[in-house]
């Protein structure tokens, strides 16, 4: 398609990450004076917290921000680069009077970013393929001294020495099960997430970005198009006709541009969250960030499970990624993935599969069994895009003028809403074969049989349907 001009009428759909990122730097750092963000969720009224009813990948409690990518070297430098982002981010915060501030900053925390460390823990007495790469890639990169195996003496001094040695096993798996492999990364941690969207979104009004986030007005129902223009059809009859249309919908894009059908698939996470009570002291000061890491139990070893520290309403979060669910529904002429969540959906869903909790409630029992008597407090489905290769998706749209994508967050796109947008700019104004980022997110296919599970289908073993869903009663511990 033709370039953009600074003055050319773009609209996004979608305010998650991805959309409010790609808003943010159109308006802020590149002079782009007409531009539009479509969402059918109240956001700004919300601060995008999932506890006053918003549903997406995006608004969410904690996400985990890491650096360390294996042998996908150009991921780790954009993460490193969007890291020097958070602490920017966290430095203007802190110097914004805080009247000015959006309303989910100005009460408890005002901080997005912590440095809490993320321990990578073995669920077996050896560490795994993927972590010894990731390590030899940090050395190639002059960054390994940020690293501390749990089972090097040099490292485990060094940890000493700079004050990380109480996460290099908080589980205490070294005293009770006779044996701990772990890698703890001293550059990781993770961000309040709802309060990291509220914050981009305040730059981006700021910078003159328009936003309609509406159930009617913001409900983006297809997308058409017009004299070689892109069309916005929204649920109160308009139609918003546009020289560039961007979705950016997590888990509704499949449902917005048919054409990705093959590229990516909308699924879903498995949450639990353990409230912790403040009157436990002894719980309260293990599990915050101060002596709590983020961690990721046998990642790539069968487990999958991850947890991070409370936050500071003590609400303790586990996620379990073993396997990403499907839910197909009729959507035009087609069968398709899509979300069923909490709030929005027309079907709701609060509960995650039984194989899901089992092995949240397995890592727990394991790991932290001081917080068994607890039980769980909460559960949910977190909805988002995978594409074929977990790598993300930004591009336009073949045979669709004035249409682009920007999707496929597999799982990892938070840690990058500070920087993404740079990246996707570029795409937009036609470089994006000049970039890194261009070719690793272009339109593409496989020819592989397996493709991210995309090739499953309706038929396949991952789809809701066909699980036993977890009830509020199965929470509760065996002992």
């Amino acid at each position: 398609m033709a370039g953009i001009t600074p003055t050319s009428k773009i609209i996004i759909v979608g305010s998650g990450v991805f959309g409010i990122s790609t808003a943010l730097w159109l308006a802020r750092s590149s002079g782009y004076s007409d531009v539009t963000v479509l969402d059918m969720q109240d956001t700004a009224s919300a601060g995008y917290d999932p506890l006053s009813g918003v549903d997406s990948a995006s608004a969410d409690l904690n996400k985990i921000i890491r650096f360390s990518y294996g042998s996908e070297i150009e991921y780790q430098r954009l993460a490193t680069e969007a890291g020097q982002m958070w602490d920017e981010w966290n430095a203007e915060i802190a110097a914004t009077p805080l009247e000015e501030l959006p309303e989910r900053l100005r009460d408890g925390n005002r901080k997005l970013w912590w440095n809490a460390g993320w321990l990578r823990m073995s669920c077996t007495d050896e560490l795994g393929a993927f972590e010894l790469e990731t390590l030899k890639n940090m050395e190639r990169e002059g960054i390994r001294d940020l690293q501390f195996r749990s089972d090097d003496d040099a490292d485990v001094k060094r940890a000493k020495e700079q004050g990380w040695a109480h996460k290099l096993d908080p589980c205490r798996r070294q005293e009770r099960f006779g044996t701990h492999k772990a890698v703890l990364d001293s550059s990781a941690g993770f961000v309040y997430a709802y309060k990291s969207c509220a914050w981009a979104q305040y730059l981006a009004k700021k910078a003159g970005v328009k936003m309609i986030l509406d159930p009617v007005r913001g409900k983006v129902l297809d997308i058409t198009s017009k004299e070689n223009r892109s069309v916005v059809n929204t649920a109160d009859g308009l139609e918003h006709s546009a020289d560039l249309v961007v979705v950016a919908g997590g888990g509704w894009t499949p449902s917005l541009v048919p054409e990705v059908q093959g590229l990516l698939e909308t699924t879903a996470g498995s949450v639990a969250t353990i409230q912790i009570p403040k009157d436990r002291l002894d719980l309260w000061d293990r599990f915050g960030e101060e002596n709590q890491p983020v961690i990721a139990w046998g990642s790539r070893q069968g487990k999958e499970v991850y947890s991070i520290p409370r936050d500071e309403n003590g609400i303790f979060k586990i996620g379990w990624r073993k396997t990403k669910w499907t839910n197909f529904e009729n959507v035009g002429k087609r069968r398709i993935s899509v979300p069923k969540t909490a709030h929005v959906t027309e079907q709701k869903e609060t509960r995650i599969p039984t194989d899901a909790l089992n092995g949240i409630k397995e890592y727990i029992e394991l790991n932290f069994p001081e917080l068994v008597p607890l039980g769980i407090s909460s559960t949910r489905l977190c909805w988002y895009t995978d594409s074929i290769d977990n790598s993300f998706v930004v591009d336009f749209v073949p045979g669709r003028p004035g249409l682009a994508v920007c999707s496929g967050g597999s799982g990892h796109g938070f840690k990058f809403l500070p920087i993404l947008g740079r990246e996707v700019v570029k795409i937009l104004e036609g470089r994006g074969s000049e970039t890194a980022y261009g070719r690793l997110w272009q339109w593409r296919s496989s020819k592989e049989n397996k493709r991210n599970g995309l090739e499953e289908g309706e038929l396949g073993p991952r789809v809701l349907s066909r699980q036993t869903m977890a009830s509020e009663t199965d929470w509760k511990f065996a002992n």
